[in-house]
């Protein structure tokens, strides 16, 4: 059984690369198979084969490894920091880039699980609901809107609320196959999603084409 207290966090030690790759592959093996209730450092650290000693290092809490795993699988599909810099003075080439990434992300049978688990305990978890959602939807729209708020200034798009407009996208992306994913029904193929992107896309863009003139 794990202790109820973890170990004190030693500050300035290196992170290992491939250990920390070996406990977040492991981790967010455990989180989406097993919940983040179900899931325990020991389990962790017996898959990864990292000491449990050696992960209180590098995430202090269960919450701040789930945190982890979150973010880490966000940059894996969004790729941000890796997006050309012509891409923020192209707003259909990169809307087109997020619509493809989050409906890649929605339709992740790992994502799936990992909103299903946390809903189904929403209550019991409110540290880990919170992990989850600033590193996913939080983050998400704050970084769409300080992507548009530059495509609004370079007068490619009028966006005069960059937030709103950056929920309202994403938003597009959560109807009814959305449902059906979370609930295990067949979902639309690969044309059908193709096609989702682009309308969606172009509702926005109309919705937030430059003044005429």
């Amino acid at each position: 059984m794990e202790s109820a207290s973890p170990p004190p966090v030693k500050r300035g030690r290196p992170r290992d690369p491939e250990r920390l790759r070996r406990v977040l592959e492991a981790a967010a093996e455990h989180f989406q198979r097993e919940g983040f209730a179900g899931t325990s450092m020991d389990a962790v650290a017996a898959r990864s084969g990292v000491s449990k000693m050696t992960i209180y290092t590098y995430f202090p809490s269960k919450e701040h490894l789930f945190e982890a795993c979150v973010a880490a699988r966000i940059d894996e599909v969004f790729a941000f920091d890796r997006l050309p810099p012509t891409d923020l003075h192209d707003p259909a080439r990169l809307l087109r880039h997020l619509g493809r990434s989050f409906l890649s992300l929605m339709r992740d049978p790992g994502v799936i699980g990992m909103h299903r688990a946390l809903y189904a305990t929403a209550g019991q978890h409110p540290g880990a609901c919170a992990s989850f959602f600033g590193q996913g939807p939080r983050r998400l729209t704050d970084q769409l809107a300080d992507a548009l708020r530059t495509l609004h200034a370079a007068g490619s798009l009028r966006v005069p609320d960059p937030a709103r407009a950056a929920d309202q996208f994403y938003a597009l992306f959560l109807g009814r196959d959305h449902c059906a994913a979370m609930l295990g029904l067949p979902l639309p193929d690969a044309a059908a999603d193709a096609a989702t992107v682009e309308a969606n896309v172009a509702l926005f863009l109309r919705a937030h084409a430059p003044a005429a003139g």
